[in-house]
């Protein structure tokens, strides 16, 4: 199937509730696995990749709406430091990788030097280069080390990654999601392209496969990529007995003035000047 079929194939719109219906199904799922994967000590280690607005941040909200932090871990990293620049490209990601009994979701992770890093001149054609043959071997290594390692690419077509950027320069609510370099990158529409092409070519592995998440309709992505999230780990139904709670304890204990209390003000949603800060000057 060629690159524009795979984001160009109609389908049809869920409604919200039906949408909300398996949503809710699937995180149900997504606390089972993430119980199997503590009584188990499995490392699971998901990539979300792809194009900027192409929907990779709200499937992560979804997969972390309804488990444990402690268990399910985001990792986000900011650009790399002075110090972090001299080290080994892979050394600040690998320093993430999952712990027994952890699932940590990197939004965007080593593959930035195949796209934005490549597009953008952040590094040179010898450092790329040798990414494209390490990456495989880098791979290889943590799957035979027994980590459970799926990667995402969200596809986004041309005309549904306009609207949602033109969507979010109006909302100022969703414009904290555009940077500089996300328009750079509309801009650059074609290079990334291409950038990506070569990235799938060489790191696309039968061991490691690269999944293609079609994500025009992000109601359908986010479904789509949680069930198919939830086929690459087996996991068995933990779910404990119901509880059974006990009688709360009752002594003469007498809880203190409320008036002594600093408390929020409740009903009232008006807008007010934020506190005068203390200032640290002495």
């Amino acid at each position: 199937m060629s690159a524009r079929s795979l984001v160009d194939v109609p389908a049809r719109r869920l409604g919200r509730a039906e949408y909300e219906h398996h949503l809710e199904r699937l995180q149900r799922e997504l606390v089972k696995l993430q119980e199997w994967v503590v009584h188990e000590g499995l490392r699971v280690c998901v990539l979300f990749e792809g194009r900027d607005a192409a929907g990779k941040g709200g499937t992560i909200k979804r997969i972390v709406d309804r488990t444990n932090p402690r268990v399910v871990r985001v990792v986000a990293l900011p650009k790399p430091t002075d110090r972090e620049r001299t080290q080994w490209y892979f050394q600040r990601y690998v320093a993430e990788l999952p712990a027994a009994g952890e699932i940590v979701l990197f939004d965007r992770s080593w593959y930035n030097r195949a796209g934005v890093e490549r597009v953008m001149g952040f590094c040179t054609d010898d450092e790329y280069e040798e990414f494209l043959r390490a990456t495989p071997a880098l791979e290889a290594m943590l799957l035979r080390s027994g980590i459970v390692l799926v990667k995402y690419w969200f596809s986004v077509g041309d005309r549904e990654q306009e609207r949602r950027f033109q969507e979010r320069i109006r909302n100022p609510r969703k414009r904290w999601k555009l940077s500089e370099m996300d328009l750079q990158s509309r801009a650059r529409w074609v290079d990334y392209s291409r950038a990506k092409d070569r990235m799938f070519e060489l790191t696309d592995t039968k061991l490691s496969p690269w999944w293609v998440v079609q994500a025009d309709d992000k109601r359908q992505a986010r479904l789509d990529c949680i069930s198919h999230l939830l086929s690459q780990v087996p996991y068995q139904d933990l779910t404990s007995k119901p509880l059974v709670m006990p009688p709360r304890q009752t002594d003469d204990y007498v809880r203190p003035p409320e008036a002594e209390l600093s408390t929020v003000p409740q009903g009232d949603w008006s807008l007010r000047p934020p506190a005068k800060a203390a200032s640290r000057r002495r």
